[in-house]
């Protein structure tokens, strides 16, 4: 995993799912040719962290599985 400020279009974002609806916990995801970007979206401008595709892939169905914790 590696924290980068890569240019990712304004458009390919999308607020998770899981992200509470109380504006405290938000997370945007987008996907990119190898895997996905992560960020803050308070903070957009303060980075983002890219993962591959096997480890996000490995991440979802830890989430989806309830097996994180």
């Amino acid at each position: 995993m590696r924290r980068t400020n890569t240019e990712v279009p304004e458009s390919a974002w999308f607020k998770s799912s899981y992200s509470g609806g109380n504006e405290t916990e938000c997370v945007e995801t987008a996907f990119t040719a190898v895997g996905a970007s992560v960020r803050d979206s308070k903070r957009p401008s303060e980075g983002q962290f890219r993962v591959r595709s096997a480890a996000w892939k490995d991440f979802i169905s830890s989430v989806r599985g309830e097996r994180l914790g």
